[in-house]
């Protein structure tokens, strides 16, 4: 199972982000650094509507959602590289993710103390960039210490990786994560065992405080609506809202600039008080607030495609099923999630798209309408695909 690792900052509401995701208390939240040591985990089951659907179209006795892990990582303050705070160990952690979700203070309150002293999310997402650049500096170069002996005795396959190496320390020097170099995919490929901490996408998680949320998502919704510059607008926002507005503007921009990925903004501390809540109850409190959707189901999506994840769909009387396969795998490779036999026995696949079969209404109006298609090995499964697999073993 892939995993996302929450890093920041301390005291920039990553563990009061995990509990809210994965709908726990596991991980202590309290107003003072280093609260969490040892990384949290959890597994966190991606929301999708269209289980529902489809279960009521096969009347399936049992619903199981596809899920991804969620990491909660002690925070990262600066010289992390040489080992100030838990540096050394928040970096191992790190190492061990397959992508980043980067915590970033977007609000303002005297009762959370910021460890610089003062809210910055440019600042902080430097520090952090810069503690995890040099770290990787330093672990390349240790690479290429080794890799000497082999490239003296005329090693081509060491002369290549030393190739990658130097491009990627060039890189890295002014500031840039690995992930931005642009690399073959041969050499992407050799670049993947240097297992870098800048190589992993990362998207950012904007945490702003609960009064502001309505207002802030309102103006990504509608930004002609606020001028941030006004004074005069009506209705007035609240001056923390205003700021608020503006550090998520500096951090969605910063995101497209740099990384090329995006921001989703939550508030940690809205999410974390619907933990206990039933589906019904935390929909009115977000009516309530005036938001219209939790910031969670929409950061789970988004670092599930992050990951470069998809789902396919099974169904039938007994369970209606999502699966996980990566983002241009075929149809045996699908088959193999659910079975091995299914992947090595693969005969073809009767292949439907959910929003068409939930329109037709069921599989009979599905086949009499033609809708109902049969692919062969190199039909690549698209997300939403709902499968029956013919295999022979």
């Amino acid at each position: 199972m892939l995993s996302a690792g929450i890093v920041g900052l301390p005291n920039v509401g990553k563990s009061t982000l995990f509990n809210a995701v994965t709908r726990t208390h596991k991980a202590p939240a309290e107003n003072y650094p280093f609260c969490t040591i040892e990384p949290n985990v959890g597994i966190v089951t991606i929301p999708d509507p269209r289980l529902n659907a489809l279960a009521g179209i096969s009347s399936s006795q049992k619903i199981t959602p596809t899920a991804i892990e969620f990491v909660d990582i002690a925070g990262l303050v600066k010289g992390a590289s040489t080992g100030e705070g838990l540096g050394n160990q928040f970096l191992n952690h790190i190492r061990e993710v397959d992508a980043i979700v980067e915590v970033v203070r977007c609000f303002e309150s005297g009762d959370v103390h910021h460890v610089s002293g003062a809210v910055d999310p440019i600042g902080d997402i430097e520090v952090i960039n810069t503690e995890l650049v040099l770290a990787d500096l330093a672990s390349l170069q240790k690479r290429k210490d080794r890799l000497q002996k082999e490239v003296r005795a005329g090693s081509k396959t060491a002369k290549v990786e030393e190739s990658i190496v130097d491009r990627l320390v060039t890189h890295l020097n002014t500031g840039r994560r690995a992930l931005t170099l642009e690399l073959s995919p041969e050499e992407r490929v050799i670049a993947g065992g240097f297992f870098l901490l800048t190589s992993k996408p990362t998207i950012f998680a904007c945490n702003v405080a609960e009064n502001d949320l309505a207002i802030v998502c309102e103006k990504r919704r509608s930004p002609e609506r606020h001028d941030l510059n006004s004074a005069a607008e009506e209705p007035p926002l609240l001056e923390s809202s205003r700021n608020s507005a503006r550090y998520v503007e500096l951090v969605e921009g910063y995101a497209r600039k740099h990384l090329g990925t995006e921001a989703v903004v939550i508030s940690a501390q809205i999410e974390s008080e619907l933990v206990d809540l039933s589906e019904a109850e935390a929909a009115t409190y977000l009516r309530d607030l005036g938001v219209q959707e939790s910031g969670v189901d929409a950061l789970i999506h988004a670092v599930y495609h992050l990951l470069g994840l998809r789902t396919f769909l099974t169904t039938g009387e007994k369970e209606t099923r999502a699966w996980t396969i990566h983002a241009g795998e075929k149809a045996p490779q699908a088959a193999g999630v659910i079975h091995t036999d299914f992947e090595r026995g693969f005969i073809a696949a009767e292949v439907i798209h959910h929003d068409e079969l939930v329109t037709l209404g069921s599989f009979a109006k599905a086949r009499e309408a033609g809708k109902l298609r049969i692919e062969g090995k190199d039909y690549v499964v698209k997300d939403g695909d709902v499968i029956t697999f013919r295999f022979n073993v």
